[in-house]
């Protein structure tokens, strides 16, 4: 019989939609009991948590459980409301974040995807389609956001870093694997608030390992490095 643990989270360590999870509870300061997740070998437990699409992550609290990375971030902020708070009181400040989340969610993280699991013509496509993408992304944030987000005028990490740099600060292990996609000179708006997250302490102890991630790119999508 499965102990009961308050909080309890199963993940992958290589999944950015695991690190968003690990990142909410560790600024938000809440204990919790992590389970690693073997997902060629999915256990009975994360299958029993989540029946539905039996994926990682899954927040176990208080023996219900809640899925999807996007809704464990609202659950945390609302269930554990003390500060620093993970999004905007104002509503209408609010919407715009979730409204870049789900952007980032629904178009550029498969943009992203598109890249890795295509070669040859096929990928070179797929990395024009996600240069538009992270145009559209960049100029967006700069038009919501033009006094640019508490985290990068000193405050603590929030909703949208925490949803974007818990994978885009992967993305030189991504140029590693694959070729340069996202280049500083062509996103600079971009890549500063990406550089800048990473340099974040909670970030720098909760990203995977680079060496490993890129080797973990390399083997799941059969990658060759890219030549130089």
């Amino acid at each position: 019989m499965e102990k009961q643990s308050e909080v309890k989270l199963f993940g992958t360590w290589s999944s950015g939609y695991c690190t968003r999870i690990k990142l909410a509870l560790k600024l938000k300061g809440i204990p919790y009991e992590y389970v690693e997740e073997d997902l060629s070998n999915k256990s009975d437990l994360l299958i029993h948590h989540n029946p539905v699409n039996k994926k990682v992550p899954v927040l176990v609290h208080n023996g219900k459980a809640i899925a999807e990375s996007l809704v464990i971030l609202e659950y945390i902020d609302e269930q554990w409301n003390q500060t620093p708070k993970l999004l905007p009181e104002d509503p209408y400040e609010r919407a715009k974040v979730i409204f870049w989340a789900n952007f980032y969610e629904q178009k550029f993280k498969p943009s992203t995807y598109n890249i890795l699991t295509s070669k040859g013509k096929e990928q070179e496509k797929a990395i024009e389609d996600f240069c538009e993408v992270l145009k559209v992304f960049e100029e967006g944030i700069e038009r919501d956001f033009p006094e640019k987000s508490p985290f990068l005028n000193g405050g603590p990490l929030g909703f949208l870093d925490i949803v974007v740099g818990s994978s885009a600060c992967n993305y030189k292990a991504m140029n590693e694997a694959v070729g340069v996609v996202v280049d500083p000179k062509k996103n600079p708006a971009f890549c500063y608030w990406v550089t800048a997250m990473k340099d974040c302490p909670l970030m720098k102890e909760t990203l995977p390992p680079h060496d490993r991630l890129v080797a973990k790119m390399r083997s799941k999508f059969s990658l060759q490095p890219p030549k130089t």
